[in-house]
């Protein structure tokens, strides 16, 4: 009788026999292994040297070509910043002499109206305030300079008849500066613009043909004072007003005295004045002038203020509404004093922006 150990490794002999004997035949019967062309030949020492020199050759002249460039590259930098730092300095003496005229001529004015009491400057406008004190009348001048067009705007309710204090105008907007503009007309308990007006580049109610001694005065696109006028809606198209008012009458043109008509020197003889005008550089001057009534015993004559605006050196100006509508607002305050003791509702005005 066979234990079950030797039957269990009887078992296993059995199975390995075959892969035993094919251990055996192979270890018998191993074949010799050809090497054939799997390696290469050695390659010859004379070549291989060729070649290295060949490759050393070849990056020296690279390294010889990037020295070059980078030499040539330092010295046309060199060349550039040099050339560039020149032309900037050519720039910047070009400017100052540019500048130059503008700066005298600016000196000029300044000279003439003193010295300001109160400045406004941002990179849209600057504003300088002057006291007006020739003897006979007090007041005040607004020299502008407008250094983005869209710095003067007028204001206008888009209610038709509707007015409004150049302080509420001012607030309303928030403008740092404003005046009141042109004329009006009170019908059925409400003030509407006198004759041509042009809001936004618009005619509000159309064109008007000036009459008597009305004109018109504004600001064009490019930031210009224009005004005169008018009797054909294309000539004072070719200005291109983006807006303005009208008045009575014109005080200044071309650097000369107009002729004032005979019933504006009396109706009334003084008065609070509000008057706009240019000098040849653009610049604006405002002057309003302080009054205690319209009655004409206090304020300016319109020939008083041709005669300070031709000392000033004023291109051209317009004398705007008076009276107890002249008002002068500067930093939220009411630089004159309103004849009424209060200001006055009107339906358009000059505002300044900062």
């Amino acid at each position: 009788m066979i234990t079950p150990v030797k039957q269990v490794n009887r078992f296993f002999m059995l199975a390995l026999a075959p892969f035993i004997g094919l251990i055996i035949c192979m270890l018998l019967f191993r074949p010799e292994l050809e090497t054939g062309n799997v390696l290469p030949a050695a390659l010859p020492e004379d070549r291989v040297t060729a070649q290295t020199q060949a490759i050393s050759r070849e990056l020296a002249g690279a390294k010889d070509a990037a020295v070059q460039t980078s030499s040539s590259i330092k010295r046309t930098t060199q060349l550039y910043n040099k050339t560039t730092s020149t032309m900037s300095t050519i720039v910047q003496k070009a400017a100052v002499q540019a500048s130059r005229p503008e700066t005298i001529y600016n000196k000029r004015i300044t000279s003439k109206l003193g010295i300001p009491f109160e400045r406004v400057d941002s990179d849209r406008i600057t504003i300088e305030m002057y006291h007006v004190n020739p003897g006979t009348y007090t007041g005040y001048a607004m020299k502008i300079k407008l250094k983005d067009p869209s710095a003067m705007q007028m204001a206008m309710s888009s209610e038709p008849g509707r007015s409004e204090t150049t302080m509420q105008a001012v607030k309303r907007s928030g403008a740092i500066a404003g005046i009141n503009a042109g004329g009006f007309a009170d019908s059925g308990g409400k003030r509407y613009p006198l004759s041509t007006t042009v809001m936004d580049g618009k005619y509000v109610n159309g064109f008007q043909a000036s009459f008597k001694d009305l004109f018109f005065v504004g600001l064009n696109d490019a930031g210009k004072l224009v005004g005169g006028k008018f009797f054909d809606k294309s000539t004072l198209d070719r200005l291109r007003p983006q807006f303005g008012a009208t008045f009575v009458p014109i005080l200044m043109k071309n650097g000369q005295k107009t002729i004032i008509p005979d019933k504006w020197k009396v109706s009334p003889k003084r008065a609070p004045r509000t008057v706009i005008g240019n000098y040849k550089d653009d610049q604006l001057l405002i002057i309003v002038v302080d009054g205690y009534n319209e009655s004409g015993s206090s304020g300016a004559t319109l020939e008083e203020l041709q005669g300070r605006l031709l000392k000033l050196g004023v291109i051209d100006a317009y004398n705007l509404d008076g009276g107890g509508s002249s008002s002068l607002i500067l930093n939220n305050r009411v630089m004159n004093r309103p004849s009424d003791g209060s200001l006055r509702p009107v339906p358009t005005h000059f505002l300044f922006y900062k």
